[in-house]
């Protein structure tokens, strides 16, 4: 039975909630949160009241809504979240970037605790800092406070492990005080973890004051080896240090959010700062239709990223005021277990850091736009490019095939993907040759394509008779235009499976000269020159290139299963499970082949039947031998 509208608004209930829109292929198109589901969802079904052109086209596609009731709009914002993540729903504002960043962790639950690289923030008894944008900078530190304090970087269990083994490299080379030995007491090993944690909030110049001292006593007392090692720990110290920039003498967690927009394109731009040190910053994109406000925008952005990251600040600057801001204060503040702030700074120093915000997403915006520009030359322009040469229209899909053998053993054939000159891996297939025995590329060829193509007709009909439900299938979809890897004989081919399917689709050939590098195209019966600069001649070597390496890789994957045999194998009655045994048993084909029929049924997984048949085996594999020597 069909979804009546009618019938189904009215029983939506005035209550807090979400509601997921479905188009008619049941794939979800929206998903909202209302304090009122009832009349939110209402709302969509009256008369256009000026609410866009992609909401109109979004209502134009529902076939059927459901919803689901919670007990508060907080409930309501959180369960919203989920499911977008969970659905990427085509018209909500979806977060492209879902980006873990690298913390700092150090263990001060255990006994003798250690420095650790982590990307995600547990409740553990361990400390963190962070979060940090670049993993190789939190490597360094991380290397660097162990050098500098000697800190254990083991996994051993301390002080359960304490004198079982011998201390590690870094003890030896002066990096560790070999806690594992006893050789540092647990009041003077957390001395200097404290000193380390010290480090982390900031505190370089004590650090700084006491390595310049070392150093120099080091130098006096010509010890130049200890004196360059501590020069070096100096200058790794400075260098962390002068990374770190103060933006606000308060030492605040805030995180300043600001964005900039072209057209359906938006760059949303954070600074992080921790301990009032601004530590780094990211930007993200996101999608949406143009007709949306910025202050939903960046209300979207506020809620998809602070629903998936470990940390939240105590204060988010934001660039306009978004929807909905009491209830997400409430919202983050319940997740961080803290008060959390949402502001709109108008003047001082807090606007101009959210104005440099702004700046820099527009640089980006800026920047990326030539760069997306360059790519759909790479791609959708190198597309047209090609449909232009051939005289077609409609280019989008184009579906590359490839034999490969070796004297005709284990022929495979490969088949690839483009789609709008990208790459589509999802759609790539391979084929074992099943009725092709020696090496005729032709016959191979002509058996996958026939295979692929009834696939897709076979497909196609169960579609029609709802008998599956994808209707975008690698198989289903047939190409805009097939690319054989060859010339006259390939596409002839071609054209003949399709002639005797009754399909019409374009069959170009990618012709290659004598050094086995493309030239041009093959296509209606006329080779057709190409300007080996343009991209469309770059793409065709691209996809001619994938073909041949999809096929080499299927080709050497099965030539590698074919040579890992044992002449076990080929003994009739013994399986996988008895070559097993057997050579547990025996240690080697060497010792089974000397073995005698009361020795082989020594195995327990062996019986005695089995035994005499293994037995005769070998005694007729050395005949064979001596024979085949003569």
């Amino acid at each position: 039975m069909g979804f009546c509208f009618e019938e189904e608004l009215k029983k939506l209930p005035a209550k807090p909630g979400v509601y997921i829109m479905h188009d008619a292929q049941d794939a979800i198109l929206y998903v909202g949160k209302a304090v009122n589901l009832r009349n939110r969802v209402r709302s969509y079904f009256r008369e256009n009241i000026g609410r866009g052109p992609q909401i109109d086209k979004m209502v134009s596609l529902i076939a059927r809504f459901e919803y689901i009731v919670t007990d508060s709009e907080l409930e309501a914002l959180v369960l919203e979240n989920n499911l977008i993540k969970e659905h990427l729903p085509k018209y909500n504002t979806l977060l492209k970037d879902d980006k873990t960043y690298p913390y700092i962790k150090v263990t001060v639950g255990e006994d003798y605790p250690r420095i650790l690289f982590s990307r995600e923030m547990k409740k553990d008894r361990s400390r963190y800092f962070g979060p940090y944008t670049s993993a190789a900078a939190v490597k360094d530190t991380i290397e660097l406070l162990n050098k500098l304090y000697q800190l254990r970087t083991c996994n051993r269990n301390l002080p359960r492990d304490i004198g079982q083994e011998r201390p590690c490299l870094n003890y030896h080379i002066r990096q560790c005080l070999a806690p594992c030995q006893g050789n540092v007491s647990r009041e003077e090993y957390r001395q200097q973890v404290e000193r380390a944690l010290d480090f982390l909030n900031g505190n370089y110049g004590t650090v700084l004051k006491e390595l310049e001292q070392k150093m120099k006593e080091a130098a006096e007392n010509m010890e130049y080896e200890e004196a360059a090692r501590l020069r070096d720990l100096l200058n790794s110290v400075k260098a962390v240090a002068q990374k770190q920039k103060i933006t606000d003498s308060a030492g605040e967690d805030r995180d300043i959010i600001a964005l900039a927009r072209e057209e359906r394109d938006t760059v949303v731009q954070v600074f992080f700062v921790r301990d009032g040190r601004l530590i780094g910053r990211e930007h993200f994109y996101m999608m949406r239709g143009e007709g949306c406000a910025k202050e939903e925008i960046l209300g979207d952005f506020v809620k998809q990223f602070y629903a998936g990251t470990p940390f939240i600040p105590r204060e988010l600057m934001l660039q306009y005021e978004i929807p909905d801001r009491e209830l997400i204060e409430d919202w983050l503040s319940r997740r961080k277990g803290g008060r959390v702030k949402l502001l709109v700074p108008k003047k001082g120093s807090k606007e101009k850091l959210v104005e440099l915000a702004a700046q820099n997403a527009a640089l980006v915006l800026s920047q990326d736009k030539e760069r997306i520009k360059r790519e759909e030359g790479r791609t959708i322009g190198a597309v047209k490019e090609i449909a232009s040469l051939l005289g077609l229209e409609n280019v989008s899909r184009m579906e590359a095939f490839d034999i490969s053998n070796i004297s005709g053993f284990a022929n495979v054939g490969s088949m690839v993907v483009f789609e709008k000159g990208k790459p589509k891996r999802s759609d790539y297939r391979k084929f074992k040759i099943r009725t092709v025995a020696g090496p005729d590329d032709y016959a191979c060829m002509r058996e996958v394509l026939t295979r692929r193509f009834m696939h897709g007709i076979d497909e196609q009909l169960k579609l029609k008779e709802k008998e599956i439900d994808n209707e975008f299938g690698s198989f289903t979809r047939f190409p805009d235009l097939l690319l054989m890897d060859g010339g006259r004989g390939q596409v002839n081919i071609a054209l003949a499976v399709l002639e005797e399917l009754g399909l019409r689709i374009p069959v170009c050939g990618m012709v290659k000269d004598d050094s086995h590098r493309t030239r041009g195209l093959y296509y209606n019966n006329v080779e057709i020159a190409m300007d080996t600069r343009s991209e469309g001649f770059k793409l065709i070597t691209r996809i001619q290139d994938e073909a041949h390496r999809f096929a080499i890789e299927y080709h050497r994957s099965l030539r590698g299963k074919a040579q890992v045999r044992s002449v076990l194998d080929d003994i009739p009655n013994v399986g996988p499970a008895r070559r097993k045994a057997l050579m547990r048993h025996f240690r080697s084909i060497e010792e089974i082949r000397k073995a005698g029929v009361e020795e082989l049924a020594g195995v327990p997984e062996i019986p005695e039947h089995i035994a005499e048949e293994i037995y005769a085996f070998f005694r007729k594999e050395k005949k064979t031998d001596a024979g085949e020597k003569e």
